[in-house]
């Protein structure tokens, strides 16, 4: 932590707060902004914005880190289209490395034209372990060696939902070491801090109380991080006694406890988002994946131990669930996706005070499928006006590694809804550049006194005028100059 004045900085106005048309000095002591105005008086190291632009540091407010941390290692399967298309890449894979277990990520077989199968992997991979993980992170196809090494029945299909993610955890087992180390997680905060990102909240399935104070101690210490509970993890957490927004047991002030994760519902790539009415291709509304009263005992519990809540729930009817338990139980916290919705829920969060987590650049991915499954319905899709103009706290995230963690690529897709040469995806649900950066900033608006020294210095005006498609590309082609949290340099090209 140092303290410093930036001088000749441009604020941008967010949230609805003021900035001064001109640039001003910014000063910073003991981890906070402390004072703005112009020609500060000199104390402390100086830094020369030279006309930049200063916002609060940017949050991904739903990330899997560790999966995040493994990308870069895994076999890309994103943009495959077909079976083949997919072994052909593993192949390609088991040629390069011949003596290493293969694990990918990426592909969305719900797009394909037909489904694959365990016999045709294990063609190809013979006895070497191949998991094959799909893009939104629900289903794994997987052959039979890894089958077996994971303790699952065989099968001629892929193992979906939640016995996927029980046996997740297990995936070290059958693949070796996994590229999770706290060097790993240093590297992938480094690569966030160059964005701009000064926190995140780390959903990740299988992670205990003490895994992040030994990370911190082993030097993976640089961003602020919510960790985020599990059902499954809950008791561990509960023994610690930290309430949501407590310093974690161990851990410097960077870590506090996150929230409690509940997956609700399913996805729509697996056709599991639980759905008020019948998918059009495959029938069937998808499924809840836990009863009301299970889910109300489970926020109660929260609730008594000062958790705030995050319900995963894609499909309208997940939301409905989870809206009429936060109503029930007074519990605090998140609907985690919001992906489909009715306008009536809108209202029914704003008038509860929930808040929408939502990851816009799922829908660059979705838009086909929602179109092939939900064609009905493809105007409640990421509803992002609806929740911003009814008064939602909007909270935006990529839900990485489903989509990169790039806050620039969450606020682009909220922006212009397009990610190629369609034109936006009902830009009548689209947010304004102001807007969708402000939904990235945890809460905060126009750098003040009072707000923590978490900072990104940008080289360019993110509220530049022009077309959704003229400010969509300048904001994924965002520089970040420098980035600090609590007051400390974190990323730097200056």
């Amino acid at each position: 932590m140092s303290d410093f004045v930036l001088r000749d900085v441009r604020l941008v106005p967010l949230r609805g707060d003021p900035a001064p048309a001109e640039p001003v000095d910014v000063r910073v002591a003991d981890g906070h902004v402390t004072e703005v105005g112009p020609s500060l008086a000199v104390g402390g190291a100086e830094v020369r914005a030279e006309g930049r632009w200063l916002v609060p540091g940017l949050w991904d407010q739903h990330v899997h880190l560790g999966q995040w941390a493994l990308a870069s290692l895994r076999l890309d399967l994103t943009g495959t289209r077909s079976v083949e298309e997919a072994l052909a890449r593993v192949s390609t894979r088991l040629a390069e490395l011949p003596d290493v277990p293969i694990v990918g990520w990426g592909h969305r077989s719900a797009g394909w034209d037909r489904q694959p199968t365990v016999r045709e992997l294990d063609e190809v991979s013979g006895i070497r372990p191949v998991v094959l993980i799909s893009g939104d992170g629900h289903h794994a196809w997987i052959n039979t060696v890894a089958l077996r090494g994971l303790r699952l029945p065989e099968r001629d299909g892929v193992v979906s939902e939640s016995e996927w993610f029980k046996v997740y955890p297990r995936l070290a087992e059958v693949v070796g070491a996994d590229g999770t180390s706290p060097d790993a997680y240093l590297h992938t905060m480094q690569q966030a801090a160059a964005k701009g990102v000064t926190g995140l909240v780390d959903l990740e399935f299988d992670q205990g109380v003490r895994d992040w104070p030994e990370r911190e101690a082993a030097g993976a210490e640089l961003l602020r991080v919510r960790v985020g509970a599990y059902v499954d993890t809950l008791d561990d957490f509960l023994r610690a006694g930290v309430p949501t927004g407590a310093s974690l047991p161990g851990c410097g002030p960077l870590v506090t406890m996150g929230p409690l994760k509940v997956i609700s519902d399913g996805s729509l790539n697996t056709r599991t988002a639980w759905c008020c009415s019948e998918y059009s291709r495959g029938g069937g509304t998808g499924a809840p994946n836990i009863t009301s009263e299970g889910l109300r005992n489970v926020m109660e519990a929260g609730n008594r131990h000062h958790l705030e809540v995050a319900i995963h729930a894609i499909g309208d009817a997940a939301v409905e669930q989870a809206l009429k338990e936060f109503e029930a139980t007074g519990a605090r916290g998140s609907i985690e996706h919001a992906q489909l919705i009715s306008r009536e829920d809108s209202r029914t969060m704003a008038r509860l005070g929930v808040r929408a987590s939502v990851q816009p650049a799922h829908l660059l991915d979705d838009r086909d499928l929602t179109e092939s499954f939900w064609p009905d319905r493809t105007d409640r899709c990421f509803a992002l006006r609806w929740l911003h103009d009814d008064g939602v706290e909007l909270a935006l995230g990529s839900d990485a590694p489903v989509s990169p963690l790039d806050p620039w690529l969450a606020i682009a897709a909220a922006v212009h809804r397009s990610a190629d040469d369609r034109d936006p995806w009902h830009p009548e649900q689209s947010l304004t550049p102001a807007e969708a950066l402000g939904a990235s900033t945890d809460g905060r608006g126009t750098v003040a006194p009072g707000h923590p020294a978490d900072l990104a210095l940008l080289d360019a005006d993110p509220l530049a005028p022009g077309s959704s498609l003229e400010q969509a590309t300048a904001l994924r082609s965002m520089h970040v100059a420098a980035t600090w949290v609590a007051g400390s340099l974190v990323h730097s090209e200056l």
